[in-house]
């Protein structure tokens, strides 16, 4: 209030001048505001500081600011100066309706302006809402589908709906203005219920005018609805809803009434129809009731004494149960309802596992069957079979049945027949791979025994061709002597004609040529004899015949001869190196190794597309002894380097190989102790070493391992 230059009194004078108003005011001289009070801070929505630096004139919009200037000038002019209407702008931008009065005042001898405003925007929006109301109204009824009327406190027709015509057949321009309003409805004069109420009558008085047609009205407390029969409506009469509710004005004095109807004929048709259809229907629901019923207490009984577990389950919880289901899970009577179906499962994870599978079966409205673990109160542990359906997926209120069944013993007798059909089948299993080890074995005793039995028949013959031969010389030089003695004595005699013919038979048969060459023939046969002697030694070397149970035996020795049997399956494919180290004597079973050498070796020979290298060699490590076979072949992959000890496994053509010889060889290293290792490159080649102890299996502690292959 300083701006004002005033004495203090007179500050606080116009200070509660301003306040004291209870509308929005301000004081100006002309221009910028000097004072405002709280009621036109609210209204424009600034506070007085902002006020008293804005000229007064922009209080209002842009259109009525010269005009408010004109008027203020006036007043310090001392005229007075028009009430303005004007449209005032607040700081949120919106415009309020405002009426404007600025007086003269003086303040410290100076002409100052009071400026009051009168808000009217509130008055203005009622006013435009109670028009569009009642146009609004007026379209309601007369547009309305519900057949509608009103009359004045005169009871004189205002309003006659469209509706209203169409149901009386009087068309609203004849019944508008009229006061016997009845003739639309009555062949003679009777007041209609909204006559009555215009009468002031009240809502027990109309009810009892009508009878038991009226009914309390739902929409108008106090006043009635009417059902009744109109006979000269229509072509064969018709039925009417009717009701009627007062117009009152601001003292709640009767005006007027409204009345609305509805044609219910159909209705009343229908529900007489419906009435009919119901009797049959209750006649009807009555015997299906009692079928119902003696269906029902079969069911009861059913699920009662059925013989297996039979529950009702809704949120997890049992609400009902019958007899079986309380017994299987050792429960007291009637104390499985109310139980948590949870408990019943061997864990939490088992109800969880249950849940996850059967859930969504179950709400999508298929029944689910599933087998598991459960629990019964006193924790034993029961195999069931559970069968489960929801009634109505989609109704969240229903729950589920359950049907279970006990089938512990049929799962004990299930994992004992499987454990006893994987019993005979392992059994099966091994004995089939003896039984073909055996004939195996057999194959190679019987080879073996030919084998022997042949180098047997062949030693005889061998012997005395060798006998013969070595007499066969002695005669040889004998008769090889003579000639030379007869030569001597005819070369004395070189002028006796009887010895031209000898001369002659000696030029024919080169006789010189046969001194040589007898020997050399001769040594070549006697060569020949001791090449099939080595090779039948070799061949009973390697049957082992004689030598059947567990010795010393030289392995070396062994892998040797069986290199002279399989030669003629080795040396077209491949050369073979030796590198055998000294080894000591082996406890062990000969023969069975060297068919273990034996499988090795043509193996080796047969994994050599073209011509390669076969290497042996052998030697020892601490209580061990090896014997070494590589090839420069194919290779394996590791799916096959991990199969081919398994018996009938083979990457042979068909009828090219059985798949049991390194499937024997592994068994029979086995049964010596030992084990057989493997090495292999695709397109490289393959390395087997076969390690025995050197002082037999029964040297070395039961599960001992030979040495890693460094």
């Amino acid at each position: 209030m300083s701006d004002l230059h005033l004495p203090f009194a007179d500050e606080l004078l116009a200070r509660s001048l301003i306040d004291a108003l209870p509308v929005p005011a301000a004081l100006h001289r002309g221009d910028t505001l000097l004072a405002a009070n709280t009621a036109l801070q609210r209204l424009s929505g600034l506070d007085e500081d902002a006020l008293r630096a804005l000229p007064a004139a922009r209080l209002l919009v842009e259109s009525d600011r010269a005009a408010l200037q004109a008027a203020a000038q006036a007043s310090l002019a001392g005229q007075e100066p028009p009430v303005l209407a004007s449209t005032l702008l607040t700081r949120d931008a919106s415009e309020r309706q405002v009426e404007i009065t600025q007086r003269l005042v003086v303040l410290g001898g100076q002409p100052t302006v009071l400026m009051t405003c009168i808000d009217h925007s509130d008055i203005h929006h009622v006013q435009s809402s109670l028009f569009a109301l009642s146009d609004m109204l007026r379209q309601i009824v007369d547009h309305a589908p519900l057949a509608t009327f009103v009359l004045d406190m005169n009871h004189r027709v205002t309003h006659w709906n469209a509706a209203c015509a169409s149901l009386t057949g009087q068309p609203a321009h004849e019944m508008i203005g009229r006061t016997d309003t009845w003739r639309a409805f009555y062949p003679t004069e009777r007041a209609l219920m909204a006559d009555l109420v215009v009468d002031g009558l009240s809502g027990e008085a109309l009810m009892a005018r009508y009878g038991e047609a009226a009914q309390p009205s739902k929409l108008v407390p106090g006043f009635c609805e009417v059902e009744a029969f109109f006979g000269h409506l229509g072509e064969f009469g018709r039925w009417i809803f009717f009701t009627a509710a007062p117009l009152r004005n601001a003292q709640g004095e009767i005006i007027g009434a409204v009345g609305s109807m509805q044609d219910i004929t159909t209705r009343k048709q229908a529900e007489e129809e419906l009435m009919c259809h119901r009797n049959q229907l209750e006649l009807l629901v009555e015997a299906r009731s009692q079928e119902l019923e003696a269906s029902m207490q079969a069911l009861e009984a059913f699920i009662d004494n059925a013989p297996i577990g039979v529950s009702y389950v809704r949120a997890h919880r049992i609400e009902r149960c019958n007899r079986a289901m309380e017994q299987m899970f050792g429960m007291a009577e009637g104390s499985a309802v109310g139980r948590d179906t949870p408990s019943l499962f061997d864990s939490p994870a088992g109800f969880k596992s249950f849940l996850a599978v059967a859930g969504p079966e179950l709400l999508a409205g298929r029944p689910t069957h599933q087998e598991q673990w459960l629990r019964r109160v006193d924790g034993q542990r029961i195999w069931v079979q559970m069968n489960a359906f929801m009634p109505d997926p989609k109704d969240p209120q229903w729950g589920s049945w359950w049907m279970v069944q006990d089938r512990t013993e049929v799962r004990a007798a299930q994992d004992e027949l499987r454990e006893q059909f994987e019993h005979v089948r392992d059994t099966n299993r091994k004995l089939e791979e003896a039984q073909n080890q055996l004939l195996q074995s057999e194959k190679m005793a019987s080879i073996g025994q030919l084998a022997a039995g042949v180098a047997h028949e062949i030693n005889n013959p061998i012997g005395f061709v060798s006998s013969n031969l070595n007499t066969l010389r002695q005669y040889v030089n004998d008769i090889l002597r003579l000639v030379d003695t007869g030569k001597t004595a005819i070369d004395q005699l070189p002028n006796e004609p009887l010895l031209d013919p000898v001369r002659q038979m000696r030029e024919e048969i080169e006789i010189d040529y046969l001194r040589e060459d007898l020997p050399q023939l001769l040594d070549e046969s006697a060569e020949g004899l001791s090449r099939v002697k080595k090779i039948v030694q070799d061949l009973k070397d390697f049957s082992r015949v004689d030598q059947s149970e567990w010795q010393d035996a030289d392995l070396n020795a062994g892998l040797e001869s069986t290199l002279n049997v399989v030669r003629n399956e080795v040396k077209y494919k491949a050369d073979v190196v030796k590198a055998l180290g000294p080894l000591p004597a082996v406890r062990c079973l000969a023969g069975q190794l060297n068919q273990v050498f034996m499988n090795l070796i043509v193996n080796a020979s047969h994994a050599i597309s073209g011509h390669g290298t076969i290497t042996l060699s052998s030697g020892t490590q601490d209580a061990w002894a090896w014997i070494q076979v590589d090839d420069t072949g194919c290779g394996m992959s590791d799916e096959v380097r991990r199969r081919i000890f398994e018996p009938f496994y083979t990457t042979k053509e068909v009828g090219k190989g059985t798949g049991l010889g390194l499937s024997l060889a592994f068994s029979i290293v086995q049964r010596h102790g030992g084990a057989i290792q493997v090495r292999s490159t695709p397109g490289v080649g393959s390395a087997f070493r076969v390690w025995v102890p050197i002082a037999g299996p029964e040297s070395l502690p039961a599960g001992s391992q030979p040495p890693s292959w460094g």
